[in-house]
């Protein structure tokens, strides 16, 4: 009798976990689940602002599918994710190598983590602000500097319009991209490589293995796993870039078709006036879901079929 009224006073003293639970889950369900299984739901309707919204079907898939312009903005958004993801994860590398050697042992590394990381913590509209204001073409310090350097070596420098030419627009917003973001990626990769035991490396040195032998046999297949999340993370991000292109292009420039991007797409006609088309811009929502979700299983099963 005693045991069942202890076990009754436990199961009532742990439902109250539910209630502390409660908040967090009506929230997600309000704001994140809801949002996902209602714009599912639109991107089968042929809703355009407000009003009815009427079934409709594949159609605004098949919209999708033979849309050049949903391909052009893709390919622009893949153009500049691949140039920004180089630059990235090559510096991010690089930094990885120089603090991981035990030969150099080099000292400071929480200083550096910090400056670093500290581009990721500049509000993006900060960012593009900035650089739109350093790369103006006309009284911009990049240009200006660029032609006094020319001037002390006897040339001449016709200024450059980094964000208006179609040439420049996509490489430039890429390594604007790739100096915020490889600071995040240096940090992960570092996290890797000081969960490695140290006695490998020590080991690997006293039998006399050069750094690349190190980093090739040692260093790279026992921070897979970080690779792999880093990879991932990356081109999830990079495939839904928006604000850096959106904040710092014009729409009436030369360049803009050059660094449109899916989700600059999909804000045209989920978000901007005149042209709002909220079952097709749901319909490019979830288009680009399926891409990266196929795209992420990819790497998934390249980075697992190394290890066989």
């Amino acid at each position: 009798m005693k045991n069942i009224k202890k076990n009754s006073k436990l199961t009532a003293y742990n439902n109250w976990g539910y209630a502390f639970v409660a908040p967090f889950v009506i929230v997600f369900l309000i704001f994140s689940v809801y949002p996902v299984l209602r714009t599912l739901y639109l991107s089968f309707t042929d809703l355009k602002v407000m009003g009815d919204a009427h079934f409709i079907g594949l159609d605004n898939y098949i919209r999708v599918v033979t849309d050049k312009f949903f391909w052009k903005a893709l390919w622009n958004t893949v153009r500049i994710w691949t140039l920004n993801i180089v630059l990235q994860l090559g510096l991010a590398f690089l930094l990885m190598m120089v603090f991981s050697d035990v030969k150099y042992k080099m000292a400071g590394l929480p200083v550096f983590r910090v400056i670093y990381y500290l581009p990721n913590l500049i509000a993006a509209t900060s960012v593009a602000f900035l650089f739109k204001t350093l790369l103006d073409w006309r009284y911009g310090t990049f240009n200006i500097l660029l032609n006094q350097l020319f001037k002390l070596f006897g040339g001449r420098y016709a200024p450059i319009d980094w964000l208006g030419d179609i040439s420049t627009a996509g490489p430039t917003i890429a390594v604007i991209q790739s100096w915020m973001w490889f600071g995040n990626s240096f940090i992960m990769l570092m996290a890797g490589v000081q969960g490695i035991s140290k006695d490998y490396f020590e080991a690997a040195a006293i039998d006399g293995a050069g750094r690349w032998t190190i980093f090739g046999k040692i260093t790279l297949p026992l921070i897979k796993p970080i690779m792999m999340y880093v990879a991932i993370t990356s081109l999830i991000g990079g495939l839904q870039m928006f604000d850096l292109p959106f904040l710092m292009s014009e729409t009436a420039s030369a360049s803009y078709g050059s660094v449109q991007t899916v989700m600059m797409y999909l804000y045209k006609f989920g978000f901007t006036s005149g042209t709002v088309q909220t079952g097709f811009a749901s319909a490019i929502a979830y288009a680009l879901f399926l891409i990266i979700l196929s795209v992420s299983l990819l790497q998934i099963k390249l980075f697992n079929r190394k290890d066989k």
